[in-house]
């Protein structure tokens, strides 16, 4: 090993391996290092080739330049300092550290006890010290040369009541499908290839969501038992894409995808995981963070400096009161936004980024820092709002310029659904945008990101399909995974011949797409529901790397698959063509202004307005909204000109017996036109109606309007 590699002082900024077309600057952040070492290594990443103490430290930062260092050089670093848990310090020079700035990779973790910092079956346990090296079992840094030839600028952003989201993972939507190349399958840059572009600009959506792509661990559990990580919400690294998920042209082909997604009218939103790391607990593996400067990266317990606090159930907590690590943060959003032009953010257990001495605080400094930001105030930033520690969940409560995962739509529309009694009101509300927990400080319905499902539970098939979880090849017991999924089989668990199940089964499917295609706010779709792919009950796949939950492309050409596609297209369509599906503001449940009718009224099957004594009937499940077309000022462009719209009639009936409903009179004839009726073929096309029975558990929509001639 040599340490004669040319070495200049170099620069504190930026942060990271940065290469600037005549050498590299590196720089890193510890505040109580006492030295810090660049190791670099050759293509292999096996031989170490050079070891050189960082020449400067300037405002906690060490620093250095390396004119001979040029892009895909690996390296790591090797971090000198006290070994003391008890103060929150565990600095080991004998452990390769990752550096948290890397844009890249290479190569995976390979668990070894090595890897720890302190010896695996010492009587002190965490408090004993590790000599054994571990840069063989250790991914390297890679240093990268930025340079793209984007194509045209990002487009502006669509507004967010437009907006249609569909939550996909970057491997497994491409695993099994049956037009893409073999070599291809499973990487990010499949996702930008036709056949999957055609697809999702077909299906109409207009963001796709991508589960966790920064680099994450597979854990040791899941390795020991022949599992992997597949969700990725064990993030090691937060500029780095996974490197499995990367082809022969790297982070390009991330850019790529980019490009040709916003070619197309699609976003690209990300989930990301800032709220704890792959490190673990006061037990886990010292792969970065914890060797470079725990006491400052981690969110300790006060008085007890050797253990972690966690609100998420995964042993840590990144400390983003601390300037340093709130900085990371933020220069990765900045970094995802500005230089990899992603469109926004869905944020994992996002409470745990706003919690000041272990509270939820609205104006923490990590949501403070966001919202003054020039670049990710253009940004859409989307909050799962709970954790799991005390006083978790904060759904209503992040601030004005975030949406939020609602689980109260979600559980909502699946018990009523499934028939349970007294739900009227709350659907009222969640079909309306939620306006009892997002009304306020000016926000608006899209604040409301509705789901009836999402990756960590039943898949919308196995909702319909399922009344218990099977979670056994998680090698769990069954223990893991929600018992409570507001679920129903409709009369046999799993799969059957039945075809009066069969039937009703796929009808609630149609029930619950148009419910959430429908409905104020912002609609999220799990990719392959539009299809009805199964987990085969499955409701926490997150170890299941494989094909329960590759998404299976034959189902779409199933009879079933195929008819369950084409009335998602229609439904997208339908939302995107008539605003009055997604408008921007709340309903005013009045007569609209410039206007002598209301803009929603509830009704009764017997066609007349809902009363106080109605919405207190605990056993109805039959109930009718008239959603009004007429502009006033609540449908109006940026440019303040109205968009008047057709009057539609939806009429829900969840019960187990048929529901005559009368038709409402309004201003503007008498004629209501079938849209569609879950209940019925799509082929079926009665002409005007002026009284609709609703089949048992049925979902339909009317259109005022003259019968075709």
């Amino acid at each position: 090993m040599a340490d004669h590699l040319r070495t200049l002082p170099g620069t504190s900024y930026p942060l990271g391996a940065t290469w600037d077309g005549s050498g590299t600057n590196f720089a890193l952040f510890s505040a109580h290092a006492e030295k810090v070492e660049l190791c670099l290594f050759d293509q292999s990443g096996r031989r170490e080739e050079y070891r050189i103490t960082l020449p400067e430290m300037t405002h906690e930062i060490w620093h250095g330049y390396l004119p001979d260092v040029r892009p895909g050089q690996l390296y790591g670093y090797r971090v000198h300092g006290p070994y003391a848990p008890h103060e929150g310090h565990r600095f080991n020079p004998h452990k390769l550290l990752i550096d948290p700035y890397a844009k890249a990779l290479a190569g995976e973790l390979k668990w070894h006890d090595a890897v720890f910092g302190y010896r695996i079956g010492d009587p002190a346990g965490d408090l004993s010290f590790d000599k054994r090296d571990s840069a063989r079992y250790m991914p390297k840094s890679v240093v990268v040369d930025n340079a793209f030839t984007w194509g045209r600028e990002r487009p502006e952003p669509r507004p967010w009541h437009e907006t249609i989201i569909y939550e996909m993972h970057a491997r497994g939507f491409t695993m099994r499908h049956p037009h893409i190349p073999d070599s291809m399958r499973g990487t990010i840059g499949a996702l930008s290839r036709a056949p999957i572009v055609d697809y999702l600009r077909d299906l109409g959506v207009t963001a796709i969501e991508l589960l966790p792509i920064h680099a994450f661990v597979n854990d040791r559990m899941l390795m020991d038992r022949g599992l992997r990580n597949y969700w990725g919400y064990n993030t090691i690294g937060f500029f780095a894409p996974h490197s499995d998920y990367l082809g022969a042209n790297g982070i390009d082909d991330f850019k790529t995808l980019v490009q040709v997604m916003h070619d197309n009218g699609i976003e690209v939103l990300l989930d990301v995981v800032y709220n704890h790391t792959a490190e673990g607990n006061h037990l886990g593996p010292t792969l970065s963070f914890r060797g470079i400067d725990n006491r400052s990266y981690y969110y300790l317990v006060d008085g007890d400096e050797r253990y972690y606090n966690d609100f998420t159930g995964t042993g840590n907590a990144l400390e983003l009161r601390h300037p340093a690590v709130l900085r990371m943060v933020t220069d990765s959003l900045r970094y995802w936004h500005e230089d990899m032009k992603v469109d926004g953010f869905r944020f994992d257990l996002a409470t745990t980024l706003a919690r000041v001495n272990g509270v939820y605080d609205e104006h923490a400094s990590f949501l403070d820092a966001v919202a003054q930001d020039p670049s990710l105030a253009r940004a859409r930033l989307i909050a799962e709002p709970w954790d799991t520690g005390n006083d978790g969940y904060q759904v209503g409560r992040f601030p004005p310029g975030w949406g939020e995962w609602n689980d109260v739509y979600r559980d909502t529309m699946r018990q009523y659904w499934k028939g349970d009694e007294g739900k009227l009101p709350d659907v009222a509300s969640r079909l309306s945008g939620s306006a009892d927990i997002y009304n306020h400080r000016g926000r608006r319905p899209w604040a409301s990101i509705n789901f009836i499902t999402a990756h960590d539970g039943f898949t919308l098939h196995d909702l319909v399909t399922y009344n218990e979880k099977h979670n056994e090849a998680n090698g769990e017991g069954n223990n893991d995974g929600s018992s409570d999924n507001n679920s129903w089989n409709h009369g046999a668990e799993g799969p059957t011949d039945d075809p009066d199940i069969l039937v009703l089964r796929h009808r609630q499917m149609k029930n619950l797409l148009s419910t959430l295609m429908l409905s104020q706010g912002v609609p999220m779709l799990l990719a392959g529901d539009e299809f009805g792919r199964t987990q085969n009950g499955n409701n926490n796949a997150y170890c299941q790397d494989n094909e329960l939950s590759w998404i299976d492309w034959s189902a779409l050409e199933t009879e079933t698959g195929r008819s369950l596609h084409a009335f998602v297209r229609r439904l997208i369509a339908l939302r995107h063509d008539h605003i009055v599906f997604h408008r921007d503001r709340f309903f005013l449940g009045g007569t609209i202004p410039g206007t002598d009718v209301q803009d929603v009224v509830w009704l009764r099957p017997d066609g007349h307005p809902m009363t106080a004594d109605d919405w207190g009937v605990s056993h109805a499940k039959a109930l009718g909204l008239l959603l009004s077309g007429e502009a006033g000022m609540m449908h109006v462009t940026d440019r303040g000109i109205p968009l008047p719209d057709d009057t539609f009639l939806i009429l829900m009936n969840a019960g187990a017996e048929e529901v005559r409903f009368a038709m409402p009179n309004t201003n503007g004839g008498p004629f209501w036109m079938l849209v569609f009726d879950t209940a019925r073929a799509d082929d079926e096309e009665p002409g005007p109606v002026d009284t609709y029975d609703t089949a048992p558990q049925s979902f339909v929509l009317l259109r005022r309007g003259e019968p075709k001639q």
